[in-house]
């Protein structure tokens, strides 16, 4: 009897150390991540509205109705990326993920120097090489050193009521995501 209620033991608690660790390799073998939906409608650089795609790309239990946002991949082997909006908005936040989805930066309009959007991602060794020579175009980007190389960039904007949704649509057609 001890060792049938032994064996029974060991069984259930080898099913578990199997089960949490296919919980935790599930993300790193998943081919349908947010990666590869949006590579499947855009290319890279290409800014991508997320409330325009399909339910199958975003699902509605993600979208919230009072954020739009905008997606865009980027190789930093191309060069440093720049990220800006020419226009302000009433709040936006953007958060930089690497190529599996970690997040490995995130930033508000509250911490930035200014209520427009303007990013520049760079690893280590772009940020030295723009240090000897800074463009004056650059004097209010924030800068963001990563050793991330591909990953993708979400920007999100708040729309507090409709009054704000023809700003909010502009501002959001008007983002420039693009090697410098």
């Amino acid at each position: 009897m001890f060792r049938l209620l032994y064996a029974f033991l060991v069984g259930i608690i080898g099913a578990g150390i199997v089960h949490i660790a296919i919980i935790f390799l599930l993300p790193a073998n998943a081919s349908n991540d947010a990666w590869s939906r949006i590579a499947a409608i855009a290319e890279p650089y290409q800014p991508v509205l997320l409330e325009n795609v399909e339910p199958s790309v975003l699902p509605a239990s993600q979208r919230n109705p009072f954020l739009r946002a905008v997606a865009c991949r980027f190789d930093l082997e191309d060069g440093p990326l720049r990220v800006s909006a020419r226009e302000a908005v009433p709040f936006w936040s953007m958060s930089l993920y690497d190529r599996s989805g970690l997040n490995v930066f995130s930033i508000s309009d509250r911490a930035a120097p200014g209520n427009v959007p303007d990013l520049l991602v760079l690893t280590s060794k772009q940020l030295s090489e723009l240090r000897t020579e800074m463009p004056e175009t650059f004097d209010q980007s924030l800068f963001v050193e990563t050793d991330v190389t591909q990953g993708m960039i979400v920007l999100r904007v708040l729309v507090p009521d409709e009054s704000y949704v023809r700003q909010v649509g502009r501002a959001l057609g008007a983002i420039s995501c693009k090697p410098i």
